[in-house]
């Protein structure tokens, strides 16, 4: 593939130290995943072994968790909305989260209350389906150029969905401007000053993926994963699940990788700042990755990403729109796995290295050998399947 030509920029961490968060910790995630598997249809989502593409690219294991998997919400993103609101619940009629019955609770809530939150799709439809389970109401905001799938599947769990003509960040702060003003219940999954309990219980739920991830690497005799990439918009997420991967093999055991569009890469420019300070991106924010489409860095995630990261890359679309393609058709017996924009672009970028014209030295900077161990975390499915066959079908946002 001489014509290969694809831009990403991979930074080292100037700002890493290796110390743990104490937000993210085993103990806590076991508190969330305890909840989850309360929820009627719960199951761990698959862990995919891609030993044929492994050895194709030169490593030891791939290993993808296949978020596509959860519930039937075709994403991850649940696991933080459901758990925040049953802690915001249990709050509010003093319950004991270790006791929590979704259908008990739906009987017991004197009045409706109303959950608001602005999204791209994913965390929206999560706090809409958990509001649905729970007999509530929910308000959901998006920003301009929403895919109609994504916002008729928020509307068919019976949620308002409002599309803006704004960025993500301006509509997020309509939309806790518009709660305030109507006495809603706000459950986004970034923070700001006063607003810091609902979004770190949303990363705690976060954690579940990982939990679930670890023991089935037990399963398959695997000791732990030597690098993990992990995809960031504001960087809930990723900061929640390092958190956990750190806390339970130690920073320093763990090549992690942070990964971002070009258009809204706030965590890549954070990192390399001089101090460390968080960077904001302004603009439309306009990547095919509507999942990382997100200017401004959470303040919880954050210092996780700042302190325990080990590089941080800012990437085209086409990255992502190569990791599509690669997952969607694997070779030999790898199984299939159907990816979204924001879930493809782990596996993008290691697609994308290894057919770069400089990918030994890639290889050596991201520490890649034949002993690596790959932990990707495939966030999505085809959550917007007109632009998923464009993608995969078409070959829109080429390579070559």
């Amino acid at each position: 593939m001489s014509t290969f030509s694809l831009k990403m920029e991979i930074a080292d961490n100037r700002h890493y130290n290796g110390q743990q968060s104490p937000l993210f910790t085993i103990e806590e995630a076991e508190k969330a995943r305890a909840f989850h598997t309360k929820v009627e249809g719960y199951q761990p989502t698959p862990l995919h072994s891609l030993d044929c593409l492994a050895k194709e690219i030169g490593v030891g294991k791939i290993l993808v968790k296949d978020e596509a998997h959860r519930f039937d919400l075709c994403a991850f993103k649940m696991l933080g909305g459901a758990y925040a609101i049953a802690r915001l619940l249990c709050d509010e009629f003093k319950l004991d989260i270790n006791d929590f019955d979704f259908d008990k609770l739906k009987n017991d809530i004197p009045e409706k209350m109303t959950f608001a939150t602005a999204t791209d799709g994913n965390h929206g439809r999560g706090v809409a389906w958990a509001a649905n389970k729970l007999g509530q109401n929910a308000v959901v905001y998006m920003p301009k150029g929403a895919a109609d799938e994504r916002v008729n599947n928020i509307r068919a769990l019976g949620a308002e969905c409002i599309v803006t003509d704004m960025n993500y960040d301006d509509t997020v702060r309509l939309a806790i401007k518009t709660a305030e003003e109507n006495g809603w219940k706000v459950v986004q999954d970034t923070a700001w000053e006063g607003y810091t309990e609902i979004p770190t219980w949303i990363m705690q739920g976060y954690t579940t993926m990982a939990a679930e991830a670890v023991d089935q690497m037990k399963e398959q005799h695997i000791d732990r994963p030597t690098h993990v990439f992990l995809q960031a918009g504001v960087g809930a997420m990723a900061g929640g699940v390092l958190g956990y991967l750190c806390d339970q093999f130690g920073a320093d055991k763990l090549h992690s990788v942070v990964v971002e569009p070009d258009q809204a890469d706030c965590i890549y420019r954070s990192g390399i700042s001089e101090k460390g300070d968080m960077v904001n991106v302004d603009g439309d924010l306009a990547t095919i990755m509507v999942g990382l489409a997100c200017g401004e860095p959470n303040p919880i995630g954050w210092p996780v990403l700042r302190d325990c990261s080990t590089q941080f890359v800012s990437c085209q679309d086409s990255v992502a729109a190569l990791g599509m393609r690669v997952l969607g058709n694997p070779l030999g017996n790898d199984p299939r796995v159907v990816s979204g924009e924001s879930g493809a672009v782990g596996a993008g970028m290691l697609a994308a290295v290894h057919y770069h014209p400089e990918r030994e030295q890639l290889m050596e900077k991201l520490g890649l050998n034949k002993d690596s161990v790959i932990l990707l975390i495939n966030t999505e499915g085809d959550t917007d399947p007109v632009h998923y066959r464009e993608v995969v079908w078409q070959g829109k946002h080429p390579t070559l």
